[in-house]
């Protein structure tokens, strides 16, 4: 089977560096004689490929069969990896494919059931006719259905794919993917059950009518990767009208982790939230949802920053979400490029493109600044060109120290306010999570490199899940 192709919107996304997203599996069959696997290792290092894996060998009398896996930069690499290996004497490549791609055949996530079905008996209290006596007491409350159904466990992942991670606006079928690792990262972290729903909805007005006629399957709703200004507008109706927890991720998980980096790189500087000078760089749902946080947070001055330039309050081409901003933050009314607003500034904050800052810009900033460049998959600054100049690192990045992830906020946040059966989820859960998620980062391994847990910390949601029940219990957003 030969691999699958890309769809070409994916080409702009390409990392240089060799990647297990561009990872290929290749199934050989070798002379069995010496030498045969030192040349078809040497052959893939000299293509650039990056071999990941060896499996046992399969001797079959003059013949071995083994299986590679090799980490490539794009699917031109792939198929340079491909043919070298081709080009072998003494070797026949039986098959390769994509392991992406493989990861992804027939979806990434299945139901099951949790009430045994055996006998009779079973059948008459799962279903007719002893539902009906379930039936009959949510009627009469449908309270009980936060206890009695799927409710108490579930969130509808919902998205109408218009900014989808940095490929843009790729229609629902092709946001599907994203929304089942969605799902995928909700039970495996945090237990919680998400369901993908990718929806044929344009308008701010069509989402908010299709999530409330579907609100009374779900303890909560996750939205995803709508765009901006579109997402604001759908984010507040739905949680002014609706009495579960309303979450759009692409927003306040960025927010909650950006914040917990932020109090873990304060202790390393010695530098205070109150004095700080931040400089956000993107205006969309992530960057306008990280200055809000750091607002709460008590961040001294913040300057947001879009393609134009600074945002500050009379500038007359802003959105509804970025006139928000423009009066809520800025207050000396900065204008001018990143290079500009970032002259003296402590922190950066990177929610926008690759490559939109320089090495000269850190060198003007404040004395240990710290750069947080999130821009996926390529920062807007990478931490090479950083090295030496930025007292803390972070991207969005897995292979590089420090990474801003989601998912060590939205499994624990979810977890949480479903434990409790809340109705919201309000700033101070937000406050509470990002608290949580910092202090799982011990004094004895706080370093530079080390200010936020790891995703694979499992021990993560055990913290931020009891601290956002708390906080909804203090603010009285739980269900009697």
């Amino acid at each position: 089977m030969g691999a699958h192709a890309t769809p070409p919107l994916a080409l702009s996304t390409v990392p240089t560096a060799t990647t297990a997203a561009f990872s290929i599996t290749l199934d050989c069959r070798l002379d069995n004689v010496p030498g045969t696997l030192g040349r078809l290792c040497s052959a893939i290092g000299e293509a650039g490929g990056n071999i990941g894996a060896l499996d046992g060998f399969d001797v079959r009398g003059a013949e071995l069969r083994r299986s590679l896996v090799v980490h490539c930069r794009d699917e031109a690499h792939q198929q340079r990896v491909v043919d070298a290996v081709h080009a072998l004497g003494g070797v026949t490549l039986m098959d390769w494919w994509d392991r992406t791609f493989r990861m992804h055949e027939a979806g990434k996530i299945q139901t099951g059931t949790l009430a045994p079905v055996n006998d009779r008996d079973d059948l008459s209290m799962a279903y007719t006719p002893g539902v009906a006596r379930v039936c009959t007491a949510i009627h009469e409350d449908p309270a009980l259905s936060h206890r009695y159904t799927i409710r108490k466990n579930t969130v509808a992942i919902v998205s109408n794919g218009t900014a989808v991670l940095g490929l843009g606006d790729i229609g629902p079928e092709a946001a599907m993917p994203v929304m089942e690792g969605k799902a995928l990262l909700f039970k495996e972290f945090g237990g919680v059950d998400g369901f993908p729903i990718c929806i044929n909805a344009r308008t701010a007005d069509e989402v908010v009518d299709f999530v409330q006629r579907i609100a009374p399957t779900f303890g909560g709703i996750n939205l995803e990767d709508i765009k901006a200004p579109e997402c604001f507008e759908i984010e507040e109706r739905l949680k002014a009208s609706l009495d579960i927890p309303v979450f759009h991720d692409d927003q306040h998980g960025t927010a909650v982790v950006t914040l917990a980096a932020l109090w873990n790189s304060l202790k390393i500087t010695g530098k205070k939230m109150e004095d700080l000078s931040v400089v956000i760089a993107g205006m969309g749902a992530a960057g306008v949802a990280i200055g809000k946080i750091l607002i709460n947070a008590g961040v001294g001055e913040i300057v947001g920053c879009d393609r134009t330039g600074a945002v500050y309050s009379g500038r007359s081409d802003l959105n509804i979400a970025k006139e928000w901003f423009a009066e809520n933050t800025n207050p000396s009314r900065k204008m001018g490029s990143i290079s500009d607003v970032m002259r003296g500034a402590d922190v950066f904050v990177g929610v926008s493109g690759p490559d939109l800052i320089t090495a000269a810009d850190l060198r003007n900033m404040a004395p240990n600044p710290i750069v947080f460049a999130m821009a996926n998959p390529n920062p807007e600054i990478r931490p090479e060109h950083a090295d030496g100049l930025a007292a803390v690192m972070a991207t969005g990045r897995s292979d590089y120290p420090n990474q801003i992830n989601n998912v060590l906020a939205f499994p624990g946040l979810f977890r949480g306010a479903l434990d409790v059966s809340a109705t919201d989820i309000t700033e101070n859960m937000k406050l509470a999570a990002a608290v949580a998620i910092a202090e799982s980062v011990s004094d004895a391994d706080l370093s530079p490199q080390f200010v936020v847990p790891s995703v694979f910390d499992r021990t993560v949601v055990d913290r931020v899940a009891p601290a956002v029940s708390a906080a909804a219990i203090a603010d009285g957003v739980i269900r009697k």
